[in-house]
């Protein structure tokens, strides 16, 4: 059987030069790169190639890169960081975000609520886009940071950072945005955006799992979560994970040499595949369509249908999709995500996520036509609440 994976928004494989590029750090050259003997240099001098890969793709400087273990842990570094570092300074007590945001930021934004912080969260339209006047007028004297997501995980829509991080410098408040979903899939550029944080994970662009960064602009007030040795400036210590940082690095590499190209192959494919189910599939269609969004991602609702049914449906003919959030599996409730742009619980649970990579071809595509529209039939022709428009 062929199998298609249509699901690059929870996971992507680690290519095949990242991997060439890893191996030696788990044998010849598996120094600490904290060791100042050889074995150590070359190791330091890996990570520090790496820190220079990562610094390029998002128009950084390297020393402004700090490594983590991906992006639950660079998103709970910024948040908490700021948010504690500012206590002693100023009454930095506020924090903005938005109500479709990954559990990463919603969590810790929740979590210091309980610890006596405020938290706005801002509602967003039926395209998945905040109102840049309704983030204007939640700004406090107390402020002390923003964090809103580039590209949302579900809906592949794009956030207007450019005009978001221009009203955070005009209130001097810190602006922190996950990018993991959009890092090495469209250009991301933390000075034209004016971001003081930004977080990114390997596995969402062909590097390993484990593996993430933090960008940190230079005089950024952040304090440490974890207590150790003085490795990364004193942000992050513990032992480095070379091999990991390496194949994050390299994967940053291809994304910026790739990434002009990649963008117009994998829209015109996500756009045929969109284009052919609004075509065979009665009462379908996309969420979000209005909006920018990622060229690899499309959510499309199938009235009718429970999502989680028709995942299990298409797996068993070999394409692998989602009905949102890896992270959000198995969860009663419907995603948070897609209620937040006012589909009815019944719609957000009939809606599923395709999201396209590098590697997804014509042919693949082709064959998810045949694929999608027969399982859709045949799940509604047993459901009791589909009827037809």
């Amino acid at each position: 059987m062929q199998r298609i994976y249509l699901d690059h928004n929870a996971t992507t494989a680690v290519d095949p030069l990242v991997l060439d590029a890893m191996l030696p750090y788990f044998s010849s050259d598996f120094g600490n790169a904290s060791s100042i003997h050889t074995f150590g240099q070359r190791a330091r001098a890996a990570v520090e190639n790496a820190r220079e890969q990562i610094a390029a793709l998002l128009n950084a400087r390297p020393q402004e890169i700090v490594f983590t273990s991906g992006g639950t842990e660079s998103d709970n570094h910024a948040i908490f960081g700021v948010a504690q570092a500012l206590l002693p300074v100023r009454p930095g007590t506020h924090i903005i975000t938005t109500t479709i945001e990954h559990e990463a930021v919603l969590n810790a934004c929740q979590a210091l609520e309980k610890l006596a912080f405020s938290v706005s969260y801002l509602p967003v339209n039926r395209e998945g886009v905040i109102d840049l006047d309704e983030l204007r007028r939640a700004l406090r004297p107390e402020t002390s940071l923003i964090t809103v997501m580039h590209a949302n995980n579900e809906l592949g829509t794009i956030q207007p950072l450019a005009e978001i991080g221009q009203i955070a410098a005009e209130a001097d408040v810190y602006f922190h945005t996950d990018a993991v979903q959009s890092a090495g899939k469209i250009p991301v550029d933390v000075k034209s955006l004016q971001l003081d944080l930004l977080s990114i994970s390997g596995h969402k662009f062909y590097a390993p799992k484990g593996v993430g960064a933090l960008f940190i602009k230079s005089g950024t007030r952040l304090r440490q979560l974890l207590y150790g040795g003085h490795h990364q400036r004193g942000f992050r210590p513990g032992t480095e994970n070379v091999a990991g940082i390496v194949g994050l690095g390299k994967a940053a590499e291809l994304a910026r040499v790739s990434l002009e190209n990649d963008v117009a192959r994998v829209s015109r494919l996500r756009d045929t595949l969109e284009q052919g189910i609004l075509a065979s599939v009665p009462d379908s269609r996309v969420n979000s369509t209005n909006a920018p969004r990622t060229p690899n991602t499309t959510s499309i609702l199938f009235p009718g249908l429970e999502g989680e049914a028709l995942v299990i449906a298409l797996d068993l003919k070999g394409l692998a999709c989602s009905t949102g959030a890896a992270c959000s599996s198995g969860a009663v409730e419907p995603s948070h995500v897609l209620t937040a742009i006012g589909l009815p619980a019944p719609e957000a649970r009939a809606s599923i996520r395709f999201s396209l990579g590098r590697h997804t071809t014509e042919s693949e595509i082709n064959t998810a036509l045949e694929l999608i529209p027969a399982a859709v039939s045949h799940l509604r022709k047993l459901s009791p609440t589909y009827h037809p428009a």
